[in-house]
């Protein structure tokens, strides 16, 4: 776009020019070839007024052909900006029900916890039990093999 803008600069200094020389020429001259000199320095300016507007015309293109490009770029933006926002709350949902179940895993945790604990009491105690029972027994078992042998001792000896 530079190149276009230096072609229509450099047409404009020529038609300038050429304007000036004609200027300058035209004071010289009298009459009927003051009139025809005059009438080609207003076409000349006419050629670099319509050169200007279509320098202006481009411009104005540009211009608004950036402002398009910049447009379509917050667009784009802002289609991002919904779409990450959107994935943000997906992920804050997941997040909140990775949570709950963390919790509910963590309360069960706290009632097998609870009840192992009462387990253990309970195999505690069946073990004490178990042991003085084995006494008990293992008692009984000698008192009775004591009483076995001195009734034996008292029916062979009488």
């Amino acid at each position: 776009m530079s190149q276009v803008f230096e072609g229509y600069e450099r047409q404009y200094c020529e038609l300038s020019a050429n304007l000036s020389k004609k200027i300058t020429s035209a004071s010289l001259l009298d009459g009927e070839q003051k009139k025809q000199k005059v009438s080609e320095i207003k076409g000349g300016f006419e050629d670099a007024v319509a050169l200007a507007s279509a320098d202006q015309r481009t411009r104005l293109m540009m211009s608004t052909e950036r402002l398009n490009q910049s447009s379509d770029r917050i667009r784009e933006s802002r289609k991002t900006m919904l779409e990450t926002e959107e994935l943000g709350v997906s992920i804050l949902q997941d997040l909140h029900q990775q949570r709950q179940s963390l919790l509910h895993a963590h309360n069960t945790l706290h009632g097998v916890d609870d009840t192992i604990s009462r387990s253990k009491k309970v195999l505690t105690n069946m073990s004490r039990r178990m042991s003085r029972n084995k006494w008990i027994i293992g008692s009984i078992i000698t008192v009775l093999v004591f009483a076995i042998i001195l009734i034996l001792y008292f029916k062979l000896t009488h």
